[in-house]
């Protein structure tokens, strides 16, 4: 069994953003497919690929490696999660059945080193998926928001999710090594053209279920 929403989620996100051809971008399922386009960058489009640990403080403790597509619905910006990986069968089987969230289990080691560095790899039965090496980055002062809304199909249907949350912001440099013939083969051999960190995140993923109604 897995948490009801809205998730109550800490920990620390390490996320680079690539700039991909629109050709090479994985296919989106119907019906999200005709209901959200990618965001323009020149002739490409911005991804997303993010390391994940969530810490104790949260409903869920556990890893993750995500890679999702900057998308516009009617012009509004949204997130669409094309894949992902969990070392949580909890948060695998929350996140496909509450949010439409393509989760699959995989074996993931994030941490960070007493030099601030964080490393992280994924690996699946056929092999690795990939690594990545984060710089310990500049901190910027305060802590800011980091809201978004995530669009998956779910059910036949387009699932709209609203993600809110407040972190301290790391600016640094990170190193992927990602395996060509893997999964995320479509971000093999590019360079991020940004890196950020999410220090210290507090993230509230998903909203209350309506209250029932009272009984006359």
């Amino acid at each position: 069994m897995y948490p009801p929403e809205p998730w109550d989620l800490r920990g620390q996100l390490y996320l680079s953003v690539f700039a991909v051809p629109r050709g090479d971008l994985p296919t989106l399922p119907d019906p999200l497919a005709a209901a959200v386009r990618p965001l323009p960058f020149g002739r490409r489009a911005l991804v997303g690929a993010a390391w994940v640990r969530y810490e104790p403080g949260g409903i869920l403790q556990y890893q993750e490696l995500l890679s999702a597509v900057l998308v516009h619905e009617g012009g509004r910006p949204r997130v669409s999660i094309t894949e992902i990986w969990v070392d949580s069968a909890e948060s695998r089987d929350g996140g496909r059945e509450l949010w439409g969230i393509p989760k699959d289990l995989a074996e993931l080691d994030v941490r960070t080193g007493p030099d601030g560095r964080t490393e992280g790899t994924a690996s699946i039965a056929s092999g690795r998926i990939a690594a990545a090496s984060f710089g310990a980055g500049l901190r910027l002062p305060g802590r800011w928001p980091a809201p978004m809304s995530v669009a998956q199909a779910l059910d036949g249907a387009v699932k709209r999710t609203t993600v809110r949350g407040r972190a301290g912001l790391r600016l640094g440099g990170s190193t992927w090594r990602v395996e060509p013939d893997g999964p995320l083969g479509y971000l093999a051999g590019r360079r991020p053209l940004l890196t950020v960190t999410l220090a210290d995140f507090g993230l509230r993923f998903g909203v209350p279920a309506p209250a029932a109604a009272a009984s006359s």
